[in-house]
């Protein structure tokens, strides 16, 4: 069995627990949800129709940013691939998690402006 902190460890990007409105669009349409976590390269969410893994996705969220002491919201359009889809707790929905194949730097590098003010100050359980 694999410990939660050996998951984490591999994990190239941290990871945010957020929910951020979010629009999947594949082959059989599109489905509105919200992420459950964020990060640089990939996102946690739960839709309500089975998406095999391995399933091209195109996504669009609006990330929440501080600009100059105002709030923006920048639009983030990017492709992913399910790389895991499993039942949800919940009757009818599904665990997809996402990794962003393609999305420019500009984009990834907003999303770590995102989650990465969030994590400085979480405090240490030392």
């Amino acid at each position: 069995m694999i410990s939660k902190k050996s998951i984490n460890e591999r994990r190239k990007d941290p990871r945010l627990d957020s929910n951020l409105p979010l629009k999947i669009h594949h082959d059989n349409g599109d489905i509105v949800t919200e992420t459950g976590n964020i990060s640089r390269s990939g996102s946690y969410c739960k839709v309500s129709e089975y998406i095999e893994p391995m399933t091209k996705l195109k996504i669009c969220f609006l990330l929440p940013l501080k600009k100059e002491g105002k709030s923006v919201n920048k639009k983030i359009n990017c492709e992913g691939v399910v790389v895991r889809s499993e039942p949800s707790a919940e009757e009818g929905l599904y665990n997809i998690a996402i990794f962003f194949n393609n999305i420019s730097q500009r984009d990834a590098e907003a999303i770590s402006d995102f989650i990465n003010p969030s994590l400085e100050y979480k405090p240490s359980s030392n």
